[in-house]
């Protein structure tokens, strides 16, 4: 194995989630203000995944009092704590640039609907089979 792989192989995190365009993300992204460090959350929609393997950043915009703000986040950076998907978005491109002129309703993004599988015929209660064998029990009047 090359080393260069070896070394990147090892600094990569063991879980991230799977994130494309249109998901909506909150970031939790440790930030220093002087001696103290803190977890500040970024919560948006994700316009861009690029890069692969350790390279692998995705920006997330979201509009705050009216102003578009977008960040861009190193996947396995360690100056980030957890990512949380709060949604899958159904969308058809893989950059969503045409979200920074649109505003309010028309922003919106459909959510990815997964078809749930069929569990089969929901099981019967188990009072049926005691009532049936406690009738065939008791004798019938005629």
């Amino acid at each position: 194995m090359n080393v260069i792989k070896q070394l990147e192989k090892e600094q990569e995190k063991k879980k991230t989630p799977a994130l494309r365009a249109g998901d909506t993300v909150r970031v939790h992204a440790k930030v220093v203000e002087g001696t103290r460090e803190r977890i500040q959350v970024f919560e948006g929609t994700v316009i861009r995944v690029t890069g692969g393997g350790l390279r692998r950043n995705f920006t997330v915009r979201r509009v705050t009092h009216g102003v578009g703000v977008e960040r861009t986040f190193m996947v396995h950076s360690p100056r980030i704590d957890k990512i949380d998907v709060l949604r899958h978005g159904d969308v058809r491109q893989g950059r969503l640039y045409y979200l920074r002129g649109k505003v309010g309703r028309e922003a919106r993004i459909r959510e990815r609907r997964r078809l749930v599988a069929e569990a089969g015929e929901p099981e019967e209660p188990e009072e049926e089979p005691q009532e049936a064998a406690e009738a065939e029990a008791e004798p019938q009047e005629v």
